[in-house]
């Protein structure tokens, strides 16, 4: 949500400053990696969130692991949008950026990341460094930052800390800290109460000097800088955790009542078996770290068969490798959870950047018939009772269901109301009673294609399990009309699944209109904010998010008709409209082809892989440049 309030001055009693009110402010921190700028703006994002203000922070990672110091493109750190209301994405340009040299500073500034005008605190060390080159670099970058309009103030982090710690790369992130909570009016005792928690791992010692290097930016800011800034609460009563969308989802296994999670490390994915490794165990649970992401689909679905639905959790190429053994989930009609935490490709392609690539592969990707659910999350709130929505329906239509979600929901975090754990939420005890005398261990009924689930022990249930096609006594199909017959009533229980889904509602028109913006996974709440801000100008534009993405809910066709155009907007590759691309060889966005194919209909698309979040400024202006086009 956007609110337009007009900035407002006010000044503080005993200092002299004057305290800008701001509905939002977004705040980047930059640095090499290694230096903790990530650390310090989780931290920065947690104490105000607590201090009852929406949040929404976003990961800027490099592309290599430990990219060369002082790069323009090895920019490690984080973004952080605050706000007065419920934040629901990343935003559009920073306000005010952190930056531990000039170099990394420029990354962000070259990919138009920055407001006109923004305040710019650089670390001022490199002015006087010993390399003349590196003096160079950094007095011909302030002074072009400062003909282009940015507020620079040079911020003397090394010499401070120095004062401190030995290591000032080590200490520079909580002086940051510092310097942000007197900027934007932070509560200093729940800064050190966050610094404490953060660090409590390590020894008191290490747990003093990181409050101290805090309170020595803190007060270093009240002496020497004039930028002063208030976001109001946004009167949030309920209580509220903060996470990222990994964390989430390890939340969400466990509520689940899911007891295996079987992963290989691959990023971005990787945090969240790393959080179910930290707790899982406290609760019953067991995390499988395979020699590979083959071994670990194997043996998620081993687990299910013994009992339990099972995860994996894994990212685009990871799910490529594990093709073949949710091919055998389907064939064989085992539950399983599967969580595709979604980044830029193909082959190793952009490993720690954000995409939605991956819809057609995990609907489509497996040899023969492989019909399986698929679903997206839209928030990280979302990750959370997704996972527990995907257990039953693995477990009640006997089928793989994967979970789409992707590196912007995976490193971002967002503030949302405490779950309340429903005994709902977990599968009921495994049932061990005799098998009925002739039932069969694929009984599929004519209609719906469902049939029990025979749990290994059963008196009367023994039979083979196979990846071949085979009729409902599991025996190999050596009949023309078995595999017939087999692949009828996996599409049936699809089928049957569809017909539980509700129509999505639409945001604005319901009855119709000029224009209609489609969408699933992470874009939700850019979409819905340049939406929201067209409408206000009298634009007829309306928006509709889906979160089943296969099967689809019934009306999404009516939905689509009633509108003049509809444009889906993606995070994944499409050709742009010129004299090349034509109809007859244009590619569209994933999900504009789905929507295409299904429903006849006109659809197009404007989508983008430039590896970042969606900003809402974006989609308002491609959507006012359609407008103004006749």
């Amino acid at each position: 949500m956007s609110v337009n309030v007009t900035d407002s001055a006010r000044e503080t009693t005993g200092t002299g400053k004057h305290i800008v009110d701001v509905p939002e402010h977004i705040v980047e921190i930059v640095s090499d990696s290694g230096e903790g700028a990530q650390k310090a703006a989780q931290s920065f994002g947690a104490i105000c969130a607590k201090m009852g203000n929406g949040i929404w922070t976003v990961e800027i990672i490099p592309a290599e692991i430990q990219p060369p110091p002082r790069s323009i493109a090895g920019a490690s750190g984080n973004r952080i949008r605050i706000g007065s209301f419920s934040v629901t994405n990343a935003g559009d340009q920073a306000d005010l950026v952190v930056a531990f040299n000039e170099q990394v500073l420029l990354g962000r500034v070259q990919s138009g990341n920055l407001k006109p005008g923004a305040i710019i605190l650089l670390e001022s060390m490199w002015r006087d460094h010993h390399d003349p080159e590196v003096v160079r670099l950094y007095t011909q970058t302030v002074a072009q930052l400062e003909e282009d309009g940015y507020q620079v103030k040079e911020i003397p982090m090394e010499t401070e800390c120095l004062k401190i710690v030995e290591n000032p790369r080590k200490g520079k992130n909580m002086f940051v800290l510092g310097m942000l909570c007197s900027i934007y009016q932070r509560d200093l005792q729940l800064a050190r109460d966050q610094i404490e928690f953060t660090f409590q791992k390590k020894s008191q010692k290490v747990i003093e000097a990181n409050i101290q290097l805090l309170e020595a930016g803190y007060n270093w800011a009240e002496a020497n800088l004039d930028v002063c800034f208030n976001v109001p609460s946004a009167h949030i009563d309920e209580p509220q955790i903060v996470v990222n969308g990994n964390i989430a989802i390890g939340l969400g296994v466990m509520a689940s009542g899911m007891e295996v999670c079987a992963m290989y490390p691959i990023t971005p994915a990787t945090s969240a078996s790393h959080y179910l490794s930290d707790v899982f165990e406290n609760v019953g649970g067991v995390v499988h770290q395979a020699e590979d992401e083959i071994a670990a689909c194997a043996f998620a679905i081993g687990a299910s068969y013994a009992g339990k639905c099972a995860v994996t959790i894994t990212s685009g190429p990871g799910k490529a490798l594990k093709t073949e053994l949710i091919g055998l989930a389907v064939m064989a009609e085992i539950p399983l959870v599967l969580v595709d935490v979604q980044r830029g490709g193909p082959s190793t392609g952009l490993p720690t950047k954000v995409e939605q690539g991956d819809l057609l592969s995990v609907i489509f990707g497996e040899p023969g018939d492989a019909p399986k659910i698929v679903m997206a999350p839209a928030t990280i709130e979302d990750c959370f009772y997704s996972i527990i929505t995907a257990r039953k329906i693995a477990e009640t239509f006997r089928m793989p269901v994967i979970v789409l979600s992707d590196a912007n929901l995976a490193t971002g975090q967002q503030l949302f109301p405490r779950p309340k754990f429903n005994e709902d939420w977990v599968a009921p005890p495994i049932d061990q009673s005799p098998v009925p005398e002739g039932k069969k261990p694929y009984d599929w009924d004519p209609v719906t294609g469902l049939s029990e689930r025979f749990i290994p022990g059963r008196p009367n249930g023994m039979h083979t399990v196979t990846g071949l096609a085979h009729d409902q006594n599991s025996k190999v199909a050596y009949d023309n009309w078995i595999n017939q017959a087999g692949c009828e009533a996996r599409s049936r229980k699809l089928a049957a699944f569809q017909k539980t889904l509700k129509t999505p509602q639409v945001m604005g028109d319901p009855e119709g209109g000029d224009l209609l913006i489609l969408g699933w996974g992470s874009t939700k709440g850019a979409i819905e904010e340049a939406v929201m801000r067209v409408r206000k100008d009298g634009l007829s534009v309306s928006s509709l998010h889906l979160k089943f993405l296969q099967p689809m809910a019934s009306g999404i066709g009516d939905i689509l008709r009633k509108f003049k155009q509809t444009i889906c907007v993606e995070i994944n590759y499409s050709d742009p409209k010129d004299d090349f691309f034509t109809a007859d060889n244009r590619r569209y966005s994933n999900l504009a082809w789905l929507l295409r194919a299904r429903y006849l209909v006109d659809v197009d698309s404007w989508s983008n892989v430039y590896g970042q979040p969606m900003k809402p400024g974006d989609i308002e202006q491609m959507i006012r440049e359609r407008f103004a086009t006749p």
